[in-house]
């Protein structure tokens, strides 16, 4: 159990589009509702002249708000500018997104009358403390840890982000998880499917903005991933993208205005095409009915299940080609996969489930986890073995992932040695001893570290790199090099390399590499998330004390009215003080929580002596 001060440890779904958590309490692991009693709550963080907003809140006032409401922040995070996803997702988001120094990504939004930017860390480090604040009111204790998951085929620099967005948020992220492998230990773990018969899983993870998929195998209390696959860029905002266009090309045709510059109007578009979508899942043709779409212009039309199939097919059939690559990196055959699992809630879509099965013999797929709460689960269950707080069962949990990408140097010539092949299980440590200068008396080496899967370096991604100097003077290939790649369970790297003989040595922990945050900036980026949530905190109680006065006001009011007893006199001094002060809360929207706790003592010395009367 968490002790000395210490607080509890939780486990995060962060998601591209909703977010769940979850904690051990009631010996057992329980999803945890939001304020407004949902299970899950919207990655959304809003921005408007008097408030910051984050969750469903945020969502609810983005009709009005477009340009300032921030969603998809984990497509960001870890990326730079320049890549070609961030391009093509900044055409359909309404909010701004600009470059800054090397390369990073900055939205820019308006808060209280002023040009803010923030990164993406900081955008998701907003998300993670709703899910942190929503926990600690739930539990009744501060959570200081949390086990976050991430998509399987996050990189190393997109890891090590999400681990900064939880220093943000003042969370110490304790391991960071893959979502398919978290799924798997909630479903071989709570379902009550582990026995000393092996099973292979595949779990087919779709969510809002990443697919994932992987395979493991579950025997007794061991969890072991043999496989993974999957796509950072392809989820249901793609899904939703391509219904978008595609009324955005009906409207302009049958109408003749193009709404494509519009952010209201796509916003609005959106909302309606991710509710069809939904609909779609259990009927085959739902309606699209929006008002004064644009330009006072409604927009009324159908989408039959067939349409949206045909619109969204080469995503699906991406999925599968990931499917059948895992499968396969696994070492199998289809026929050995025992039970497909579906996790995330683009994975209700019924033509891949119809998709799946097929690929699998016609193999029914399994729907006995909730596809939207499997990866807080299976998080949670990892904290609280990690805290101690689980029960026998959780403590003897064996839980063993694999790193998604090959590992390695750049030697001369761009050709990447792989040091790490993918799917190698985590964490591991393994070196490389013949690594020799090039040079004749070359005393210094420069070795860059890239993932990927190409031979060569430049068709990789770089992490970072490093020089080993002081190496012995010798004619060319004589002086040895042995690198040692060391991946600890979060999935995050650390390189070193030493001259054999002379045990000259240097290292690396590969951090965000291409546009990292230093130390000092998240120093600020702390500092701020501070002042951010005192701004909400102090916002709050103005809401609440400008909801106190206004009830007190109307009740009173109200009381007077059905008043036998009150005079004409007084009911006429009570609706005039009643008509003064709506006017004053009309005029002082910005009123200190002492300005209207002074409004309502001034209020009482009016009403108490007329209240009086009336008993």
């Amino acid at each position: 159990m968490a002790g000395n001060g210490k607080g509890r440890t939780i486990g995060i779904d962060l998601g591209t589009t909703y977010s769940c958590v979850a904690a051990w309490k009631h010996d057992r692991i329980e999803i945890i509702p939001n304020d407004q009693g949902n299970r899950t709550t919207l990655s959304y963080v809003a921005f408007t002249a008097t408030e910051r907003l984050i969750g469903d809140a945020a969502k609810n006032q983005v009709a009005n708000n477009p340009i300032n409401t921030i969603y998809d922040a984990k497509r960001l995070i870890g990326r730079n500018f320049s890549d070609p996803t961030v391009q093509s997702d900044m055409i359909c988001w309404p909010f701004k997104v600009i470059p800054v120094d090397a390369d990073k990504p900055m939205i820019v939004v308006t808060y209280k009358g002023e040009e803010k930017q923030f990164t993406a860390e900081e955008i998701s480090s907003m998300v993670l403390t709703k899910m942190k604040d929503i926990a600690e009111v739930y539990l009744g204790s501060s959570v200081t840890d949390a086990v976050v998951t991430v998509p399987a085929y996050f990189n190393n620099s997109q890891r090590q982000a999400t681990k900064v967005a939880g220093a943000i948020a003042g969370l110490d992220i304790v391991r960071v998880i893959n979502e398919p492998t978290a799924a798997a230990l909630a479903y071989g773990l709570d379902k009550g499917v582990t026995s000393s018969v092996a099973k292979n899983v595949l779990i087919f993870d779709l969510g809002g903005g990443t697919f994932d998929v992987s395979v493991a195998t579950i025997e007794g209390d061991s969890i072991e991933v043999k496989a993974i696959a999957g796509d950072t860029h392809l989820g249901g905002q793609d899904i939703d993208n391509r219904m978008v266009n595609h009324f955005i090309k009906e409207f302009n045709i049958k109408k003749g205005k193009d709404i494509s510059g519009n952010p209201r109007s796509i916003r609005r578009l959106r909302s309606a095409c991710e509710r069809a979508k939904r609909v779609l899942s259990s009927t085959l043709e739902t309606p699209i009915e929006i008002e004064s779409l644009f330009e006072g212009i409604d927009l009324f039309s159908t989408i039959s299940r067939a349409k949206f199939e045909d619109l969204n097919m080469d995503l699906f059939n991406k999925c599968m080609e990931q499917v059948e690559k895992c499968v396969s990196d696994a070492k199998m055959e289809k026929s050995s996969v025992d039970e497909v699992v579906l996790v995330g809630g683009s994975s209700r879509i019924p033509k891949v489930q119809q998709m799946l099965q097929e690929l699998f013999g016609e193999k029914e797929v399994c729907k006995t986890i909730n596809p939207d709460e499997a990866v807080a689960y299976g998080a949670a269950m990892l904290a609280a073995k990690l805290s101690g707080e689980g029960d026998v069962k959780v403590q003897k949990l064996i839980l063993f992932d694999v790193t998604p990408l090959s590992l390695g140097i750049g030697l001369n010539g761009d050709e990447m040695r792989v040091i790490i092949p993918r799917n190698t299980t985590i964490p591991t440590r393994n070196s490389c001893n013949d690594i020799v200068t090039m040079f004749d008396n070359q005393t210094c080496m420069d070795l860059p570290v890239y993932e990927g899967e190409r031979s060569k370096c430049t068709d990789n991604n770089l992490l970072g790199e490093f020089w080993l100097d002081g190496i012995p003077a010798a004619p060319r290939g004589v002086a040895k090099i042995k690198v040692c790649f060391d991946i600890d369970e979060n999935g995050i790297l650390n390189v070193s390399a030493e001259h054999i003989g002379s045990g000259v040595k240097n290292n690396i922990t590969i951090t965000n590499y291409k546009g990292r945050l230093s130390n000092k900036e998240i120093e600020r980026m702390i500092r701020d998330a501070k002042k951010y949530k005192f701004e909400d905190d102090d916002f709050r109680k103005k809401a609440w004390a400008r909801a106190d006065l206004e009830n007190y006001a109307y009740n009173t009011r109200n009381a007077a009215r059905s008043a036998a007893k009150l005079t004409a006199a007084g009911k006429k001094k009570i609706e005039d003080v009643f008509e003064n002060l709506t006017q004053w809360l009309e005029s002082n929207k910005q009123a200190e929580v002492y300005d209207l706790k002074d409004k309502k003592k001034e209020l009482r010395t009016i009403f108490n002596p007329i209240i009086a009367k009336m008993k």
